[in-house]
C-alpha cells in the first residue's frame, strides 16, 4: 500500500470516526474450523476494527491462535484443515479462490510467540520483505529500514549495529525487530500471537506501548494469556472458551461487568 493511499485511508477513517462510526476491517461471519475431526472453531461472529486492538484471551487451547492464524490464513498450512463461514477483509472474502494469499499476507503482518529474526543482519532483516517485492535501490531500502526501526521503537538501540547478525542482540529487541520486518512492508492490519510471553517485563513494557503507538496507524489483534496486558493495551476482548466466542466488548466492560458467568470465572481466576 503506497503512502498516499495509506493517508487517504486514514483521512477517511478519522472522518467516519468523528461521526462515531467504526469502520471494521475484519468482519468474521458463522466461522468453523475442524483439524480432522476436532471441531477447533465454532460459528464465529466477530467484527474488528480499524485502528484498535483487539485481543483475544482464553485458557489453553480454547483456539485463540487459531482464530488469529486464520486471518492471513496460515492455519491453511496444516494439511487437515477444513474451514466453513466467511472470512472479509475489507469487505472481500479471504477463502475466495481468486484472493491470493500472498496478497493478503502481505497486508497482513504477523509477530510470533518467540521473536524469530532471520539468520542475517539487522538490516537485512527489515530489507528482506521490500526486496522480495522488487524494491532493490538501496537509498528506498535505507529509508524503509530506518523508518520501519524508528516505527519499533528500536532505531536508536541499533542504529550502530545494523550490519551485526540479528542474534546478537537481546530477546525483546528481536523481537521488536520482528515487529519492524513486519512494519516494512507498509501493512493494514498486525496481528501478534503472544507476543511478550518470552519476554522479561522491561521488554514487555516496551513492546505493549509501541502497540499503543502502532494503533494510530494499523489495525492491531493480539493472542495474550496475560489478561492485565490485554486489560492495559486493548480497546476490545474476546474472551474464548471450547473454540466458541463466548463474550465480546469494550475492554472496561468485560473486566469490570463482565455480561457472561464463564467469562467473570475466567478472569477472576476461577479457572484457566
Amino acid at each position: 500500500m503506497t503512502m498516499t493511499i495509506k493517508a487517504e485511508k486514514k483521512k477517511s477513517a478519522t472522518k467516519l470516526q468523528e461521526q462515531g462510526i467504526k469502520v471494521p476491517v475484519y468482519q468474521t461471519k458463522e466461522l468453523n474450523l475442524w483439524y480432522g475431526e476436532k471441531h477447533a472453531l465454532k460459528n464465529i461472529d466477530l467484527d474488528i476494527n480499524e485502528n484498535e486492538v483487539t485481543a483475544i484471551i482464553g485458557p489453553s487451547g480454547c483456539g485463540k491462535s487459531t482464530y488469529i492464524k486464520t486471518l492471513n490464513r496460515m492455519v491453511e498450512l496444516v494439511p487437515s484443515v477444513k474451514t466453513s463461514g466467511e472470512i472479509l477483509y475489507r469487505d472481500r472474502n479471504i477463502f475466495s479462490s481468486d484472493y491470493q494469499v500472498e496478497e493478503l499476507r502481505t497486508r497482513v503482518g504477523m509477530v510470533f510467540q518467540k521473536p524469530n529474526p532471520f539468520p542475517k543482519s539487522i538490516y537485512d532483516n527489515i530489507a528482506y520483505g521490500p526486496r522480495i517485492h522488487g524494491i532493490k535501490n538501496k537509498k528506498i531500502l535505507d529509508e524503509i529500514v530506518e523508518k520501519s526501526l524508528r516505527g519499533a521503537a528500536i532505531w536508536d538501540e541499533v542504529k550502530d549495529r545494523l550490519n551485526e547478525n540479528a542474534y546478537s542482540i537481546s530477546g525483546g529487541q528481536q523481537q521488536r525487530i520482528c515487529i519492524a520486518r513486519a512494519l516494512a512492508i507498509e501493512p493494514d492490519v498486525i496481528l501478534m500471537d503472544e507476543p511478550t510471553s518470552a519476554l522479561d517485563p522491561i521488554s514487555t513494557l516496551k513492546v505493549e506501548e509501541l502497540v499503543q503507538e502502532l494503533k494510530e496507524d494499523y489495525s492491531i489483534i493480539i493472542v495474550t494469556h496475560n489478561m492485565q496486558q490485554a486489560a492495559r493495551i486493548s480497546d476490545k476482548t474476546a474472551f474464548f472458551l471450547n473454540g466458541e466466542v463466548i463474550e465480546f466488548d469494550e475492554t472496561d466492560a468485560i473486566f469490570s461487568n463482565p455480561s457472561d458467568k464463564r467469562t467473570e470465572d475466567y478472569i477472576s481466576g476461577r479457572f484457566g
